[in-house]
């Protein structure tokens, strides 16, 4: 029998806390809220994006996606338990959900075309219409305020109970802030990027051992080395100056007087 991890307990990295629960605790909690998943991309993003990191201050859900985080966390004097990927955790979430009928999801994001598969992949797993909605927006979608407001007409003439927003950040964490409260009949906000592709089945993911051994990132990178060089080799690189300048004591969190409770 699995011991569960049913506390609230908190790992800091940087300027964010992070919840440390074990998937399946995860799977049977959350019902309501806001779930975004960090990396190493977000955290470096956390230290010089006021919007993201105040988007990052309405999270009730924040649990690591990185197996690099989860590892490095054990430095600390509280560590995170399990990494759980966004993407594996919405198939899973899926099947989870088969039989509860007031789980009804609109998905978000993707490319032409690819949220429709994602949702037919889906509902044909499932046996039932659990995906009820899905649209690919445009690349430049939250900046456009006319086709925001076709999109929250869409999510609610659906009915959907639960929304994935499946972009890049920091665009999906803006914008579930942004527009959360047009949206009264979605309980569950969900930002988990690539998940979309996967279920689509239009991305492969990597094998599972390469992903125990926190080299997803670098799978991926093979398959998109012109966008993911300078993302994963030069940005990312200033996480562990960050992380370093942690566990000496002398990091301080640049947006520490945003949030007046934030240290």
């Amino acid at each position: 029998m699995i011991d569960l991890v049913v506390n609230d307990d908190m790992a800091r990295i940087l300027n964010v806390d992070i919840k440390s629960v074990q998937k399946e605790y995860l799977m049977d909690s959350l019902h309501d809220g806001i779930l975004f998943t960090p990396n190493v991309d977000h955290l470096v993003r956390l230290q010089k994006d006021r919007d993201f990191y105040c988007a990052y201050q309405q999270a009730n859900w924040i649990v690591c996606d990185s197996v690099i985080l989860q590892r490095l966390s054990g430095l600390l004097k509280k560590g995170i338990v399990e990494s759980i990927p966004g993407s594996t955790f919405f198939h899973e979430y899926c099947d989870y959900h088969r039989g509860d009928e007031d789980s009804r999801i609109f998905i978000l994001g993707g490319k032409s075309g690819v949220p429709q598969m994602a949702q037919a992949n889906i509902n044909q797993r499932v046996g039932r219409n659990m995906v009820v909605g899905a649209h690919s927006p445009s690349f430049t979608f939250v900046d456009d305020e006319q086709e925001c407001e076709g999109i929250i007409r869409m999510i609610n003439e659906s009915r959907a109970s639960v929304l994935v927003v499946c972009a890049t950040s920091p665009k999906q964490e803006n914008w579930i802030v942004r527009y959360k409260d047009r949206l009264p009949d979605v309980r569950l906000f969900m930002a988990l990027g690539a998940a979309v592709d996967f279920e689509a089945g239009t991305v492969q993911r990597c094998p599972l051992f390469i992903q125990r051994l926190g080299m997803e990132w670098f799978w991926r990178f093979t398959l998109e080395p012109k966008r993911l060089f300078k993302r994963y080799f030069v940005d990312d690189m200033k996480f562990f100056w960050y992380f370093g300048k942690q566990l000496l004591g002398i990091y301080k969190n640049p947006f520490e007087k945003v949030i007046g409770n934030e240290g």
